[in-house]
């Protein structure tokens, strides 16, 4: 029995299908896999890479920006404010707003560029592949 999975952001769903697999980053827990079967869980996302594992095979894969994954008899829901699929993430975009957040890190912007910094990585790695 696959894994029902939807990703949602207040703007829309952005994903929604079988699975046979969903990998994410939690706050203070790492990186999780959920198969079928798997018990209850909710959790916070950490600003991350999900990768979704499809039945017919491949992955798709989306940068969330925080928000919370629960799982329940073989339901993954996948909240986030902010979540882009793979496909739609500009690289280029992403990598200019990596160096604009690191040189404002530098200059002890620290709390808004470390964030702007996380998302641009995570749109980065979710295009790129885990690192």
């Amino acid at each position: 029995m696959p894994l029902v999975v939807e990703l949602v952001s207040p703007e829309r769903t952005l994903f929604s299908g079988d699975a046979t697999m969903v990998r994410a980053r939690t706050v203070g827990g790492g990186d999780i896999a959920f198969l079928a079967g798997h018990a209850p869980f909710v959790g916070a996302l950490a600003v991350s890479t999900v990768e979704i594992t499809l039945v017919e095979g491949g992955s798709e894969k989306a940068a969330v920006h925080g928000g919370f994954i629960e799982v329940s008899d073989d339901h993954v829901k996948i909240l986030s404010d902010l979540a882009e699929m793979a496909s739609t993430i500009d690289v280029e975009r992403a990598r200019k707003a990596q160096e604009k957040a690191q040189a404002a890190a530098q200059n002890g912007d620290d709390d808004e560029a470390m964030a702007a910094l996380a998302r641009a990585s995570a749109r980065l790695v979710t295009v790129e592949g885990f690192h």
